[in-house]
């Protein structure tokens, strides 16, 4: 048998293993991000860059500075936004002069605002390419659906008639049609992949001192369910590449993402609990199942059970437990 080879293609690049390191607090600094790279990571997204933030810390700035200067308070928010993209641009400029792996911006965005024209400035500083993380959260009751799933069409048009470089869209799966709206986005060829799911921070609620508080921070491997259903769905049907993230935790997740037909994973979790070097670890672990079942290369398992070439397809598609799990106590 052949070297086992774990290569694959991602939005024109030519990684070394199907293994993405997402956006977080672990690739928030060039030295990390060199780590990251010497234990086998693929690719790194960089730690995201916040519309949010940015606006709440621009209003509390100028909250703590009143003043009846005209003008003022647009030039405040102005250089909060200059500050945190200088700051960006830099770890995107010394991250890539530190590392030969691709190296994927981040902007979190929740409108289509001008401030997305810092996409222009993360391609000059040399990103290989953009994630667009676009968090809806369709609370408002007075949002329709349609008006929700407009933002995604607005945002990547606007970033797309800015930049040349591969544009990948992390996306809610809140959404009543969501199978139709993956198509219709990739229909607009401003998108160059998917990657499914965003995991938004989770509440809970302290009995004791009745406050709200945040639930786990990391995701569990059982989250994995939920984008291995639309990977497997999907991968037949959207002519792109679709990248699984949450519960994706050792090396089976890994693979049964690639079965159902992932072109990459991301992870975050599990590398925060057990440091970089479990990346190797979960790489080793892929090349022995490899070994085991005899295929040679990542393109030769890929979407092997995705729902086009599973046995029994409609598991995918079943949102009630069957009659044979009725007997469960």
């Amino acid at each position: 048998m052949n070297q086992i080879d774990l290569s694959v293609n991602y939005l024109g690049f030519n990684l070394r293993n199907p293994v993405i390191i997402g956006s977080s607090g672990l690739t928030d600094s060039v030295e990390k991000i060199k780590n990251l790279e010497k234990f086998g990571a693929g690719a790194v997204v960089l730690k995201s860059l916040f519309e949010e933030q940015i606006l709440i810390e621009s209003v509390k700035i100028i909250k703590e500075n009143q003043t009846d200067y005209p003008g003022v308070d647009e030039y405040i928010a102005a250089y909060t936004r200059d500050h945190y993209l200088e700051d960006y641009l830099k770890l995107v400029e010394e991250s890539k002069q530190a590392v030969d792996i691709p190296v994927i911006a981040n902007i979190n965005c929740i409108s289509d605002n001008d401030w997305i024209s810092f996409a222009t400035k993360i391609e000059k500083a040399g990103a290989d390419a953009l994630e667009l993380n676009i968090a809806i959260l369709p609370s408002d009751i007075n949002v329709n659906s349609t008006d929700n799933e407009k933002k995604y069409f607005a945002i990547i048009e606007k970033v797309r008639a800015q930049i040349s470089i591969p544009i990948s869209l992390k996306m809610s799966d809140y959404s009543a049609g969501l199978a139709n709206l993956i198509q219709q986005l990739s229909y607009t060829g401003n998108v160059d992949n998917f990657v499914l799911f965003n995991r938004y921070y989770r509440p809970d609620i302290d009995i004791d001192t009745l406050k709200v508080i945040t639930s786990s921070l990391y995701s569990m491997p059982s989250e994995i369910s939920t984008s291995l259903r639309w990977i497997a769905l999907l991968s037949g049907n959207i002519k792109k590449e679709l990248v699984a993230s949450t519960g994706v935790h050792d090396g089976r997740g890994v693979i049964k993402q690639i079965l159902a037909g992932a072109s990459a994973v991301q992870m975050v979790s599990a590398i925060y609990k057990k440091g970089a070097e479990y990346i190797n670890v979960v790489l080793k672990d892929i090349e022995k199942w490899m070994k085991e079942k005899r295929f040679e290369s990542i393109d030769d398992f890929k979407g092997k059970v995705s729902y086009d070439q599973a046995e029994n397809p409609t598991v995918f598609e079943r949102t009630q437990f069957m009659r044979y799990f009725s007997n469960i106590k």
